[in-house]
């Protein structure tokens, strides 16, 4: 009897299949055998795109001659030895005589479409294939899917696409890379890596950091007061803080001070009280992206993290739909599951009242939810429609991440929150106007969801010279109010805050543009630097090269990646808005609107104009290696070397005091290193260090001396003194494998 071969994108996804499949399945290397399917897996990317000395051995050896390399015809090629094993399974069964047909069950996206292309392509198979298409990995959505499966031509566009993304990554990330480092080899340690995602992602950041650092902080000043309305009984208090029209910074302490002086003990006069309704509609539904986003806001989450949850909650848990999306609407068939998905998730306490306000709806309001135009290969994550959700079985991130969908869910079918905003404005002495915000939740909505009322960021809160709202008592214009108290406040202005792995996602999202109109974002995300499936990637990549580092929840762009962006200047690769327009092409490539042809046409002229602009740009530049001061034994200047930083030179060996750069996976920097030579110590703790059993730690930073005189670097904390393994500070419970995407082909620069 003929059997399909059924091949899923790793051995998890493979076993939920046979579940639903006729049985019983007997268990081989690599495979699973039923008596209609046979299952096997791709385990990630198998097979990647072949190296340059693939092509001619001549490339082995990076030469400016023989830029840029453009083959005519890719080449693949296994990836490693682990996949080797593993392809040679999936190979041995598509060449079996009893197998009939094929089906592609690897995630239904750009990615897994090109994860099945290259192996099917690499196996040489000629058998025919259909298309497994899954936003959910419930047994009622598997055994559906399985019910209308998808002809391979059908999504002909889809691996045109995928391929495309995958060369052009490989075109332009490995000429521009081979380019840099020919030419800066005297003043870079290894490759100079860039890439036709990374680089504008990495000038994203680089602007950002020279923004704070050129920026030089203004003092001004504020004056408050606590006013008491009269009469005095029954006891109402407000605040108000003072105002020179619409502006209450004060350019001078002497103003300031005159201003506090004049109000002291004063009685004021309520000369405004305004009152007007605001509404605030329900967010849309999470696509990965707003995912990332919020999670990164609220729990401090780096972007794989929220993914590697999510990636959970949909492969082990089932409990939520495919998350590698970047849909925030569902179609119209999905309407009759809305209830019954909001009553699964209301028999949960939490979830219980909102539960039953959904279902319990005549009318669903569907106009900010339901958009078919708006959902191509998924739709928005949501909690599936299971017989439970196990949400015993989740450790913390997944509940986490768990509970932020399913209150989305049901806050997205709630009405707006309705508040009440007052503006009270207080005149002292005639002329002095203090100026107070209140605000009243009138209906909570949407916010109830939530458990919110008046719902305030306190870092926002603080850095609001406006001053915060406040729950006022009743106030009537022409009321007099007693100054109780008042004084001034000395600040000074701030620099823009440095991106984390949310605003970052946020700025790629919007190819560098800030957008925070939620319908506005969605119109722009098709230009976006990534997409939402690869953008943790991304990030990931540029703190492996050294590109950036994490300080708490801020990516700081270390010295290596500053002056990679220097180098390049306006050079069209570090553009935002260009890699956006390329992402926006491959999206068209997808839909039939633009041509695989003329998009990597168009790549290819793009590479050797970058080549042609690297060589002139770059042919004599020299960096020159970071001087660091006096040594403190010596006296002898301190300069960075490929190693470490040390007295040592060529004329004068010095006294032998180093500062060496590689310590438990992390580079030292030439910040933390001042610091060590200027203090002995460092006053924070640094980030990035990782532990031998691969897990991330902080620690603060001592310079020591040996017994035989050597100087070294110790981590400076109790649990180091006393000899114990360092608590883990950065990551992540069960971390999950990244996904290839812009990084398939594992070259250098191929992101």
């Amino acid at each position: 009897m003929a059997k399909t071969l059924v091949i899923a994108e790793k051995p998890s996804v493979g076993r939920d299949l046979s579940r639903v499949l006729p049985g019983p399945f007997t268990k081989g290397e690599g495979v699973l055998e039923g008596p209609e399917h046979i299952i096997t897996w791709a385990v990630g990317h198998l097979v990647q795109l072949a190296d340059p000395d693939e092509y001619d051995a001549k490339y082995a050896k990076w030469r400016m001659a023989d830029l840029p390399i453009v083959p005519r015809k890719f080449k693949l090629v296994v990836r490693d030895e682990r996949s080797r094993k593993q392809m040679s399974v999936v190979k041995r069964e598509l060449d079996r005589d009893d197998v009939s047909g094929v089906v592609n069950a690897c995630d239904a996206g750009r990615e897994g479409e090109l994860i099945f292309a290259y192996l099917y392509e690499k196996a040489a198979s000629k058998l025919p294939v259909q298309r497994l298409w899954l936003n959910s990995m419930t047994t009622t959505a598997i055994r559906e899917a399985f019910t209308s499966l998808r002809p391979a031509a059908e999504l002909a566009t889809l691996e045109q696409a995928a391929r495309s993304r995958s060369e052009a990554d490989w075109i332009v990330g490995m000429n521009a890379t081979r380019a840099a480092t020919i030419r800066l080899r005297s003043s870079f340690d290894g490759a100079v890596s860039l890439g036709r995602v990374q680089t504008p992602t990495l000038a994203i950041l680089a602007r950002r950091e020279q923004e704070i650092r050129d920026f030089r902080p203004e003092p001004y000043w504020v004056v408050d007061a606590r006013f008491l309305a009269l009469p005095a009984e029954p006891r109402r208090a407000y605040d108000g803080r003072y105002h020179a029209g619409a502006n209450p910074r004060i350019a001078e302490e002497r103003q300031a001070q005159e201003i506090v002086a004049a109000c002291q003990g004063a009685v004021g006069l309520i000369t405004k009280v305004e009152k007007r309704e605001s509404r605030d509609r329900a967010p849309l539904l999470y696509d990965l992206s707003s995912l990332q986003r919020d999670a990164s806001s609220r729990y401090g989450f780096y972007a794989r993290r929220t993914l590697a949850a999510a990636q959970r909650l949909y492969e082990e848990h089932k409990a939520l739909t495919y998350p590698r999306t970047n849909s925030r609407y569902i179609t119209s068939d999905m309407v009759p599951d809305i209830k019954p998905i909001a009553a699964l998730v209301g028999e949960q306490p939490q979830y219980a009242a909102a539960g039953r306000y959904v279902t319990g709806l005549d009318v669903l309001p569907l106009g900010r939810v339901v958009n078919n135009e708006k959902v191509t290969d998924h739709h928005a994550i949501i909690p599936t429609l299971a017989e439970r959700h196990p949400v015993e079985k989740m450790d913390d991130d997944d509940r986490r991440i768990y509970d932020l969908v399913v209150r989305r869910f049901l806050a997205v079918f709630h009405p707006e929150a309705v508040f009440e905003n007052t503006r009270v404005e207080t005149t002292v002495a005639e002329r002095h106007v203090f100026r107070t915000r209140g605000r009243l939740l009138l209906v909570p909505g949407w916010r109830g969801v939530y458990g919110e009322g008046v719902s305030a960021d306190a870092a926002s809160a603080e850095d609001d010279d406006e001053g915060s709202d406040q729950q006022l008592p009743k106030l009537d214009q022409g009321e007099r109010a007693q100054v109780h108290r008042v004084a001034l406040q000395a600040k000074e202005t701030k620099p823009p805050r440095r991106f984390s792995d949310g605003s970052l996602i946020d700025a790629m999202e919007t190819a560098g543009r800030l957008v925070d109109d939620e319908e506005l974002r969605e119109a722009m995300k098709d230009s976006g630097i990534g997409t939402p499936a690869t953008r943790a990637a991304i990030i990931e990549r540029l703190l492996q090269v050294g590109y950036i580092e994490r300080d708490g929840r801020a990516l700081v762009v270390t010295e290596k990646g500053m002056n990679v962006i220097r180098l390049l200047g306006e050079h069209a690769l570090t553009s935002p808005s260009l890699t956006g327009e390329w992402e926006h092409r491959l999206a068209k490539i997808e839909t039939g609107e633009d041509t695989r042809a003329a998009f990597m046409a168009d790549i290819a002229s793009f590479a050797k104009e970058t080549v042609t602009r690297l060589d002139e740009t770059l042919k004599d530049v020299r960096i020159p290696r970071a001087n660091l001061g006096p040594c403190p034994v010596c006296r002898q200047d301190i300069v960075e070397n490929r190693k470490g930083y040390s007295c040592w030179s060529r004329e004068d060996p010095g006294c032998g005091f180093v500062i060496w750069k590689a310590k438990a996976g992390k580079n030292l920097t030439t910040q933390i290193a001042r610091e060590l030579i200027r203090t002995g110590r460092t006053e924070r703790p640094v980030t990035g260090f990782k532990s031998r059993a691969g897990k991330s730690f902080r620690s603060r930073l001592a310079l020591m001396q040996t017994d035989e005189g050597r100087w070294r670097v110790e981590f400076d904390e109790p649990w180091a003194r006393e000899g114990a393994k360092p608590p883990e500070a950065e990551e992540l419970p069960g971390s999950a494998a990244e996904p290839a995407a812009e990084l398939a082909g594992a070259q250098p620069a191929a992101a």
